[in-house]
């Protein structure tokens, strides 16, 4: 486990207390779990921009043209 010394404006760490505590956590696992959902969103969107450069646009449009269609006799 690595320790980390991070700066922040002190109404930001008091917010952050207050958080942590409403949540029956300590700040160090409340700054975990912060860092793991950023962590993963990351992940997510990086996922995301690799599938899109090697999407085909044509195609990815024909299909949101079929889902529309799709809605459109349901409606």
């Amino acid at each position: 486990m690595s320790t980390l010394t991070i700066r922040l404006p002190d109404d930001t760490a008091q917010r952050l207390k207050s958080l942590a505590r409403s949540r029956g956590l300590s700040i160090n696992k409340l700054m975990e779990e912060l860092s793991a959902q950023a962590i993963a969103a990351f992940d997510v969107e990086t996922r995301f921009r690799a599938l899109a450069a090697s999407g085909n646009a044509t195609q990815a449009l024909a299909i949101l043209d079929r889902l529309d269609q799709q809605d459109a006799v349901r409606s």
